[in-house]
């Protein structure tokens, strides 16, 4: 279900109508000032495609906070792995997350996302938004924590299944059957088809 909608819109499309009114140092003003800058380099003409991709890693890595999404990914067995292991999945998770969608980035076209309501809780938020196509309108969730003056997106809901959820089902049954170090393997395993599709297209 997630392959059929860009990164680029299921991650950052919360900024996209978001009225001129908005708290600029709120989830909302934040993420725009996000999404106006991948905007920027996506139309930029005399970039070459490394140092676009470069740029737009940088972007998402500032907005995203893989630590949190890579404890909720790994759930309760996030405790029973080591300081090592924590860091290597964490990298790794951020990585395979950026790699599989970035094709999908570059080929954002015109898809329209219009803004439906935003609520804040504290150092929590959630904004809901729409994705409009000429066929469908895709309902898209953000799940936001407040770490300092900075908001940061920890997931995102998809036509009501959460992106976290979805992976953390999937690790759940490796390391069940073979142990964290066995999930780091198949991550690696899995970034590696990933970046030689990449260079072979």
């Amino acid at each position: 279900m997630f392959k059929r909608i860009p990164l680029f819109l299921v991650l950052l499309g919360a900024c996209f109508g978001v009225p001129a009114f908005a708290d600029d140092n709120g989830p909302k003003g934040q993420l725009k000032t996000t999404i106006d800058a991948i905007l920027s380099i996506l139309t930029k003409q005399d970039i070459d495609s490394t140092t676009r991709r470069e740029t737009i890693t940088e972007l998402i890595t500032e907005r995203f906070d893989f630590k949190k999404m890579s404890q909720q990914t790994l759930a309760t067995n996030w405790k029973k792995t080591t300081a090592e292991q924590k860091g290597k999945f964490v990298g790794l998770f951020a990585q395979l997350l950026q790699e599989s969608y970035m094709g999908r980035i570059e080929a954002y076209t015109d898809e329209r996302v219009e803004f439906v309501n935003e609520r804040i809780k504290k150092k929590r938020a959630k904004v809901n938004t729409l994705i409009v196509t000429s066929s469908v309108e895709i309902p898209i969730n953000y799940k936001l924590t407040k770490n300092g003056e900075k908001w940061l997106v920890y997931d995102v809901v998809i036509e009501e299944v959460s992106l976290i959820r979805n992976y953390r089902n999937s690790y759940r049954n490796i390391v069940k059957k073979e142990g964290i170090d066995g999930l780091l393997v198949k991550m690696e395993e899995k970034l590696d088809e990933i970046r030689q599709v990449a260079e072979a297209s």
